[in-house]
């Protein structure tokens, strides 16, 4: 089994990811619903990728990008963005960022079941 930490604040958006995890026998998913409570969860957790909403009370999305980069026991998991923000500038500032991928919502399915699997076989 893999773990997937989903770092989200929007309790509808955090039931969707659930529903489309949970279609996948071989993953379990664990939840923060702030930027610090998602890196802490990743420092204790160590999940095998984290989906992480770039809008979130706190620390944004980048801010706990860069904490978790920098950090020896979570700088190699992958980190996937997903964000209403959806403009090409700010898909390309995510990537430049260090984003695994930037996943815009309304999320499409086969694009993030596909990038999660991609994200599952880099942390082999």
């Amino acid at each position: 089994t893999r773990t997937v930490l989903c770092v989200e604040d929007n309790p509808a958006n955090l039931m969707l990811m659930a529903q489309l995890l949970g279609r996948r026998p071989d993953v379990k998913m664990i939840s923060a619903g702030t930027g610090r409570q998602g890196i802490e969860l990743a420092h204790t957790a160590k999940p095998d990728v984290i989906l992480m909403d770039i809008n979130l009370p706190g620390i944004n999305g980048f801010t706990a990008l860069k904490i978790l980069n920098s950090d020896t026991v979570t700088a190699a998991i992958p980190v996937i963005a997903l964000s209403a923000n959806a403009m090409p500038k700010d898909i390309q500032r995510g990537l430049a960022a260090g984003f695994f991928n930037y996943l815009t919502k309304p999320i499409k399915l086969d694009e993030f079941m596909k990038t999660l699997d991609l994200a599952l076989e880099q942390k082999r």
